[in-house]
């Protein structure tokens, strides 16, 4: 049974789905254009501070494995570098909701994959989202796991204090 609900609330585009049995809910990612202007402006530094690439310091400190703890372990460290709140529970709990740990998941059938803008990867960010909260020394593709986690969770710790205060379908 398909049930599609599209709520707004606070810039967060959120779809419920129910398929093949199982709950699940993408959660897109919207910046408004003047909040993304503002975190340019004034956490550009806490954001882009260091030229070192700190994926690659992260996984060659950690020896992560390329998956999704792995991943999230990764990101979980340059977040703690860059001053970006979260924790390992909250990015995990959101990721298997939005995702279910697929870094390939694609959105292409609510308003935004509508629109050209489908949702991508782990958090299900779209492009606008992920450029305007990108991490200096993650990739800059939406689609690498790392990057699409970090940069999400920058987004939420603008825009809600921490990915662990995004708790559930709202």
């Amino acid at each position: 049974m398909a049930m599609t609900n599209r709520i707004r609330l606070a810039r967060f585009a959120l779809t419920g789905i129910a398929t093949t049995g199982a709950a699940a809910a993408a959660l897109t990612l919207v910046p408004a254009s003047a909040q993304a202007a503002e975190v340019t402006q004034a956490h550009g530094a806490a954001v882009t501070a260091s030229s070192h690439d700190a994926r690659t310091a992260a996984q060659g400190k950690t020896g992560a494995a390329n998956n999704l703890d792995g991943w999230i372990k990764q990101s979980l460290q340059i977040m703690k570098a860059k001053g970006i709140p979260g924790s390992y529970d909250g990015l995990k709990r959101n990721i298997m909701r939005e995702s279910g740990g697929n870094p390939n998941a694609q959105n292409n059938w609510d308003v935004n994959a509508k629109q050209g803008t489908p949702s991508k990867g782990l958090l299900q960010v779209i492009d606008p989202t992920f450029n305007a909260y990108h991490v200096a020394g993650t990739a800059s593709s939406v689609t690498d796991p790392v990057a699409n986690i970090t940069a999400a969770a920058n987004y939420a710790a603008h825009r809600y204090g921490s990915i662990d205060n995004v708790n559930s379908a709202y």
